[in-house]
């Protein structure tokens, strides 16, 4: 089964985004890794990509960034969400996000527990 997948913006004229957000496994360890944009045009493969990571067995889970263009403060929100929702113990390892990625979350949740930012 390919866990691979792609978000394309929907058919609507008064969509401003023509971003898409493509998301894989990581092949050297347990995470996924995302390119393009994180937007109301490709929340749902956001969305589904921390859903997935909440789900993964093991104390980290890698979320490789270096190649996503932009990410709007509520993609933040629900990498956020997702991380207050993890198990003690638990944590995603943010790897490479858009700089304005670590200055949003130091803005509206600092100290977030369940997070880690690993920056360029």
């Amino acid at each position: 089964m390919d866990r691979a997948w792609e978000a394309d913006p929907p058919d609507v004229s008064s969509a401003r985004s023509t971003g898409t957000l493509q998301v894989r496994p990581l092949s050297d360890r347990t995470g996924w890794q995302a390119a393009g944009e994180v937007s109301l045009a490709t929340r749902i493969a956001w969305e589904r990509t921390l859903d997935r990571l909440a789900l993964e067995d093991v104390e980290v889970c890698h979320l490789e960034l270096s190649a996503v263009t932009f990410v709007d403060v509520a993609g933040v929100s629900a990498l956020a969400v997702a991380a207050q929702g993890l198990p003690e113990g638990r944590r995603i390892m943010i790897e490479q996000p858009p700089a304005a990625m670590g200055r949003v979350l130091d803005m509206f949740w600092p100290g977030l527990r369940g997070v880690e930012v690993v920056a360029r």
